[in-house]
């Protein structure tokens, strides 16, 4: 489907909206979907080119290079952006890296390194982010969840325990800025047909077991993912907080 198909939220013209993990996946059809609505968007990502690439798609869309597994270079880019754009009232914890692993080989090092890349970063851009938003009376956070460990599904303990994780962070940080007219969700895919998934893991065997779990017989693409957060970064979603809002096609 196009972005002309799909609603026009008014509330989102000219707001400021930070994503982490913009520049390919999930977060390449976010920074596409809040740039159509009329949004100032700004995103941060490893990766230099691609990054370029979508920035130059449109005026109201740029970027700030970092890794995020650095807390200090995380902070440094997002006040960047507030520099450039003003202070987010919207933000997308989106970066996230799914890697399969044993658990017999995983070591300390790893675990931690997959927490920092799935979870660490999500509580320390709320940490920048948020006075601003204090100050603004108000705004919307949105961290990205994942329904492998409602699905129970194997093969990466680390990243499942940091996703499952991320739900109590949306909690915590619900109540804890609800007082401030913040609301904090969790947006919470299933397999999403993003080209990453598609090059390491869609066999015809995994697709066909993937829609035999879903109610719906339809592969998911990022852009329905990009629709419920779009929705719930809208004042549309005013009294939605604290809640997992699945994409997911009905899978058990």
């Amino acid at each position: 489907m196009d972005q002309a198909t799909f609603a026009t939220y008014p509330s989102l013209k000219g707001k400021t909206v930070f994503i982490t993990g913009g520049a390919s996946g999930i977060g390449f059809e976010l920074v596409r979907g809040f740039a159509a609505q009329g949004a100032n968007v700004g995103f941060v990502d490893l990766h230099e080119s691609n990054s370029q690439a979508l920035s130059d798609t449109a005026v109201n869309i740029t970027h700030e290079i970092c890794d995020l597994t650095n807390i200090e270079a995380l902070q440094a880019a997002l006040t960047k952006l507030a520099s450039r754009l003003g202070p987010a009232t919207v933000l997308v914890n989106n970066a996230a890296n799914d890697d399969r692993h044993n658990w017999q080989d995983v070591t300390p090092a790893y675990w931690d390194e997959r927490l920092q890349t799935n979870l660490r970063h999500q509580f320390f851009a709320i940490q920048c982010v948020a006075p601003g938003m204090i100050a603004a009376g108000g705004g919307s956070i949105i961290n990205m969840g994942s329904n492998s460990w409602h699905e129970t599904g194997g093969g990466f303990p680390a990243y499942a325990t940091s996703k499952a994780a991320v739900h109590g962070l949306t909690r915590t940080m619900a109540r804890d800025l609800g007082q401030h007219r913040i609301r904090v969700n969790t947006v919470v895919p299933g397999w999403i047909m993003t080209d990453r998934q598609k090059d390491l893991w869609a066999t015809p065997e995994a697709l066909e077991s993937q829609r035999q779990r879903q109610c719906l017989p339809d592969l998911i693409k990022p852009i329905y993912v990009a629709r419920m957060v779009i929705f719930l970064a809208s004042d549309d979603a005013f009294m939605c907080s604290a809640n997992n809002y699945m994409v997911e096609g009905g899978s058990i």
